[in-house]
């Protein structure tokens, strides 16, 4: 029979820090050293999923409140500047539909 020994995963380091590490997380009550926008590698993650509310956004987001989507025409998502476009378009139907007095 053959032995077998068990292998286990080593545990990846944290990315070594800008600025020999002189640097710390902007992020109040964090002490992890800069990587990079001024935070840490753990908050830098979280800024770029969107879950760190304090932060500017990396894009322009859309002009209606509790809408976090990129702006993509009008400072509107695509969601909101179609429906804002269906209205409009409605509008102009139905002033060209009334009889000119």
């Amino acid at each position: 029979m053959s032995d077998t020994t068990a292998k286990t995963k080593a545990k990846k380091a944290a990315p070594k820090a800008k600025g020999s590490g002189k640097k710390t997380c902007k992020i109040q009550g964090c002490k992890r050293s800069y990587r990079a926008k001024g935070l840490c590698f753990f908050h830098y993650s979280k800024w770029r999923r969107g879950e760190i509310e304090a932060r500017p956004r990396r894009w322009k987001g859309c002009g209606k409140e509790e809408c976090k989507k990129k702006v993509f025409q009008h400072g509107l998502c695509q969601a909101h500047f179609d429906a804002w476009k269906k209205s409009r378009k409605g509008a102009k139907q139905s002033a060209a539909e009334a009889p000119a007095a």
